[in-house]
């Protein structure tokens, strides 16, 4: 079995052979074959640009592998402001050792992804480092894309509507399973997917977007946190209306973690005006995953001055980061503190649940999960 050695990242004769044999003629276009040193794009208007590394482990996952999520994550990170992605860098870190048909393998499904978002990969750079001074493979890309309609998180009002685009949880919960080594009862998949098509959709339908974003690491529950901490409103989610599978609420339960802070990869959080636009919002997401769905309202903090509708209630837990022990079933100090007046002149998140009863959807903390994407 063909391997990457060293000689690989050494500028000589291997290391041609493997970018002009494997990675050009993978991710081939008529801008990667000039050999620049820079790409040379035709770019009209105001344009986006991100970039992302990555570093997941394992590298071959149900649903994906670590060449779908670099091509996904960036092309959805553009797509989160109203962009449309055109191209995409890609930089290799790899282990001496990795065997190529396994490169080959990272590339083709970073190469198809983004053919399937019509954005060419144009650029890049490759290294190779000794065995045991990276695992396996790391990548970073990085995307350019055309502004279709900004969307800023500056824009959120208080009377606009949450929406989710989809369950929550999968990707966090297989990793975690495929780390663990825990038998699952069916092939629960990462999310892991581009979600260009659904936004282009919606900016194109005329839904007003106040704001948008993909539900990464930290989950669903960082996202409202940052919505919240940005623009210093309440976000009230009304916990019934969030789907998550048994499975990833069993994998929670079994490791203590909470299903609202486990990461996704082709999940994401909008804001929209109001009631009509979000069912028009909520009818074209389910075009392309029957689980979205409206979850709830963006309101000024101290809607109803500072008062809560039911009792405080513990959190499912995580572990602790040194010791992996974890707080489920416990109310801390500083908790049970956000629920006086101090907390309610910043924005914040509330969870309630079928019951009326009432939390407080905090920020992940510590070590949750790492090289989880």
């Amino acid at each position: 079995m063909k391997k990457i050695m060293l000689s690989h990242g050494g500028g000589g004769e291997e290391m041609n052979s493997l970018i002009n044999e494997t990675i050009f003629k993978i991710f081939d276009n008529e801008i990667l074959r000039q050999s620049n040193d820079s790409a040379i794009l035709n770019l009209n208007g105001k344009i986006a640009f991100s970039s992302d590394s990555f570093v997941v482990t394992p590298i071959f996952f149900n649903g994906g592998d670590i060449g779908k999520i670099a091509a996904c994550g960036t092309i959805n990170d553009l797509a989160m402001v109203g962009a449309s992605a055109k191209y995409l860098s890609c930089s290799l870190i790899i282990e001496e050792g990795l065997s190529l048909s396994e490169l080959r393998r990272i590339l083709d499904s970073m190469a198809s992804t983004a053919r399937s978002c019509g954005v060419r990969i144009v650029c890049g750079d490759t290294k190779v480092v000794p065995r045991g001074k990276c695992d396996k493979i790391f990548i970073n890309t990085s995307g350019i894309g055309r502004i279709l309609r900004p969307v800023r998180v500056q824009n959120i009002k208080a009377g606009a509507k949450i929406l989710l685009s989809g369950d929550i949880g999968r990707h966090g919960a297989v990793i975690l399973a495929a780390r663990d080594e825990i038998a699952l009862s069916s092939e629960l998949q990462s999310d892991c997917k581009p979600l260009c098509a659904a936004v282009e959709k919606l900016i194109l339908q005329g839904v007003k977007i106040q704001a948008m974003r993909d539900a990464t690491r930290g989950g669903l529950s960082a996202v409202l946190n940052e919505f919240a901490s940005s623009s210093g409103l309440e976000f009230l989610v009304r916990e019934e209306n969030i789907k998550i599978s048994d499975e990833v609420v069993g994998v929670c339960e079994l490791l203590g973690f909470e299903p609202y802070e486990l990461a996704n990869e082709g999940t994401f959080v909008i804001i929209v005006e109001d009631d009509a636009e979000a069912d028009r919002a909520l009818e074209i997401l389910r075009e392309f995953d029957v689980n979205a769905a409206i979850i709830g309202e963006v309101r000024e903090v101290g809607h109803d001055k500072g008062e809560f509708n039911g009792a405080l209630t513990p959190k499912l837990g995580t572990r602790d980061e040194f010791t992996g022990a974890s707080d489920a079933g416990t109310v801390s100090e500083n908790r049970a503190g956000q629920f006086q007046t101090p907390y309610a002149a910043k924005g914040r998140v509330i969870l309630q649940n079928a019951y009326g009863s009432q939390r407080f959807l905090e920020l992940p903390k510590g070590e949750l999960l790492p090289r989880i994407c």
